[in-house]
């Protein structure tokens, strides 16, 4: 090792003076709800589960335990429809059966569950499981046209939905941040008594392993959300004291990041690319998720084009986006920054991330709006402050980091199976392989469940967030 290496760069020096100067100032306190608390967004930082609710949902009681009973019902005798091509009377008549009872139901109102908000979670996700496994159980061959929703799930999820603010659809909210229950009641909401899966359509550990791969991340993510709000509460970011905590808190934000690429990294171990690919990932698929596929017409409502039905998508992650506000990437290439974006990048969907917020419950999106507008964002406090500028470069280009790192998952997860033929184990063997090549025949890109490229999504973002970095 060279001595200069054992130098202190520039920016330690400042914040090792500063640190030093803090003990000789007065602390300054803000005035108490000056500003919206995360809790006023259901952010849960009090129980460090953040965008994850405090407690499991509860289970739904008369008259809404139908639907609980249809679901139960569901994941034990459905299978995916485009497997239902060969001889297999016995599914096919059980899955007919099914619907046939998801038709007859009674049009329920939810008025007694808009007061309790994890009651209308749980609706929510009920009513939005049993449409996806009510579309997509019908055998292929026997549709025409368009497939129509029942109003008996149509009506209540079209409520409850507005109450929420959500997309009438299955969201990341209803698969991963509402999708667990707790492994011993007697002990506190932590990761590891949290069960991810309470809901699963394949029944497989990939899906499992998949939710919660997802729910790691989230729950990883609280800490962001506690540096953010620390940022948010700071009297000023001007003074020397404010700009030493600023550059803790990037350091900070750093770690966390590398923290989240590792967890995404670790998915490998728990979900199988084969399992997930082709058993597990077509459920989630919307009406507007890929356009060679039946459109969904929902009974009742008067113009279903108009409704946000794409699916779940890890797009829809509350936090990531808090992150990329926080940080201002700019996916809508609104500003100008160094590089300019490639022809590539202007091809990519630039409205994606901020349709995924429509997919969000409507207090954590009214949350990512409260970032977004904050009076003095961290990246113009260190375009402005050059002692922060290193610090937020440093945690910028973790995030590319990060973003490098998810385009080798999805390349795993989605470019490279929707290439395979190998048929997994199932019934029927062969209608699972017939399905397999249509898919491996198609033309074109890969697409994620929101029917996007999604190599040129992925590396447009990634190139928006390395876009970030402050020029000396």
């Amino acid at each position: 090792m060279y001595p200069i290496d054992l130098l202190p760069s520039p920016f330690h020096i400042f914040n090792d003076a500063i640190s030093g100067l803090q003990s000789m100032r007065p602390r300054r306190w803000i005035p108490y709800n000056t500003h919206p608390v995360p809790a006023d967004f259901d952010i849960n930082l009090r129980t460090n589960t953040g965008f994850v609710p405090s407690q499991p949902l509860p289970r739904l009681q008369e008259p809404f335990d139908e639907w609980e009973d249809a679901l139960v019902e569901a994941q034990r005798v459905l299978k995916y429809g485009e497997d239902l091509l060969g001889e297999c009377p016995k599914e096919r008549e059980e899955g007919e059966e099914w619907r046939e009872r998801i038709r007859s139901l009674p049009i329920l109102t939810t008025e007694t569950l808009h007061e309790n908000p994890q009651l209308l979670r749980r609706a929510h996700q009920v009513l939005a499981f049993l449409v996806h496994f009510y579309v997509h159980s019908i055998p292929s061959d026997s549709i025409e046209g368009s497939v129509l929703v029942p109003r008996s799930l149509v009506a209540p999820l079209m409520e409850v939905s507005g109450i929420l603010r959500i997309a009438p659809v299955l969201t990341f909210a209803d698969t991963v941040l509402w999708n667990w229950e707790l492994v011993d009641p007697r002990l506190p909401v932590t990761i590891e008594n949290m069960r991810f899966g309470r809901q699963l359509f394949s029944g497989t550990e990939a899906e499992r392993g998949f939710y919660l791969g997802s729910a790691r991340a989230e729950i990883i993510g609280v800490q962001m959300l506690h540096i953010i709000n620390d940022y948010h509460c700071l009297p000023n970011v001007t003074d020397a004291t404010s700009i030493c905590k600023i550059n803790r808190l990037l350091a900070e934000l750093t770690s966390v990041i590398r923290e989240i690429d590792d967890c995404m990294q670790s998915m490998r171990q728990m979900v199988d690319p084969h399992v997930f690919y082709w058993q597990v990932r077509p459920w989630f698929n919307g009406s507007a998720s890929d356009p060679s596929k039946p459109a969904w017409i929902y009974d009742g409502v008067s113009d279903t084009s108009k409704l946000d039905l794409s699916g779940p998508s890890a797009g829809q992650s509350s936090v990531m986006h808090a992150l990329d506000l926080f940080l201002d990437i700019d996916h809508k290439l609104r500003q100008r920054r160094y590089p300019a974006p490639s022809e590539a990048n202007k091809r990519a969907d630039h409205g994606f991330m901020e349709r995924m917020r429509r997919y969000m419950p409507g207090k954590h999106r009214d949350y990512l709006t409260y970032i977004a507008e904050y009076s003095h964002p961290i990246r113009e406090v260190a375009q402005s402050t050059p002692a922060v500028r290193e610090a937020y470069n440093t945690a910028v280009t973790a995030l590319k980091k990060l973003r490098d790192g998810h385009m080798r998952v999805a390349c795993l997860y989605v470019v490279t199976m929707s290439r395979s033929t190998k048929p997994p184990p199932g019934c029927p063997m062969f209608a699972m392989a017939q399905r397999m090549e249509r898919e491996a025949a198609k033309s074109g890109p890969a697409t994620g469940t929101g029917g996007n490229d999604l190599s040129l999504l992925l590396k447009a973002g990634r190139d928006a967030t390395a876009r970030a970095v402050l020029k000396n």
